[in-house]
């Protein structure tokens, strides 16, 4: 009988409580919603997401279009320069390739058709075989400036497109990833060192 009597109570006691937690989330029926916690003074912020303000189709069409656009619709300004950069030394490196192999070509072509001129040398003195190989070598170096070129130009595309992407996310600002010393006891090879990487967040 103790232990029914008992059980009683604190069915007793749980139910009051819920009551009492109903009745205190319970919204009055006068519809007044000022005199409740419900409704603060506060303006109502229209959610727009990052999506909508940055399409990655288009900053990698910008980029394609002109290098470096994509980057500044995105906003990553400081970028620009890099581009334009990159794009001033390449263009500058297959010029100067470009100057070298004309000049040896021409002295080549001076070579073959007149053999005997300034003692059988260019006037950089070098023999026909020399020009023949500086020919070559730098026209592969021109080439090889110029592919570069190329895959700069798709790179920077496709970190217009990226970019416009990650604008998506927001990383936790207590994000911190470091690299630490760790020691592990294995019943297979036994102790090992070597270094974790950790995330926290």
């Amino acid at each position: 009988m103790h232990g029914a009597g008992i059980i009683g109570i604190l069915l007793i006691n749980i139910t009051f409580c819920f009551a009492q937690e109903v009745e205190r989330d319970t919204i009055p029926s006068s519809g007044n919603l000022a005199d409740t916690t419900f409704t603060e003074n506060r303006p109502v912020e229209e959610i727009k997401s990052y999506a909508s303000r940055f399409d990655p189709r288009k900053a990698m069409l910008y980029a394609a279009v002109v290098p470096g656009m994509g980057q500044a619709y995105n906003k990553k300004y400081w970028k620009m320069p890099l581009v334009y950069g990159g794009f001033a030394g390449l263009i500058y490196g297959a010029n100067f390739y470009q100057g070298l192999y004309l000049g040896f070509k021409n002295d080549l072509f001076t070579l073959i058709n007149d053999p005997t001129s300034n003692g059988g040398l260019s006037p950089d003195i070098l023999s026909r075989d020399q020009l023949r190989t500086a020919v070559d070598r730098t026209r592969r170096e021109r080439d090889f400036i110029i592919i570069l070129t190329g895959f700069f130009y798709i790179l920077q595309m496709v970190d217009a497109h990226v970019d416009a992407h990650l604008k998506e996310f927001d990383l936790n600002p207590k994000l911190q990833l470091t690299v630490e010393p760790t020691m592990e006891n294995n019943s297979m090879i036994g102790r090992s060192t070597g270094l974790a990487l950790k995330i926290k967040f």
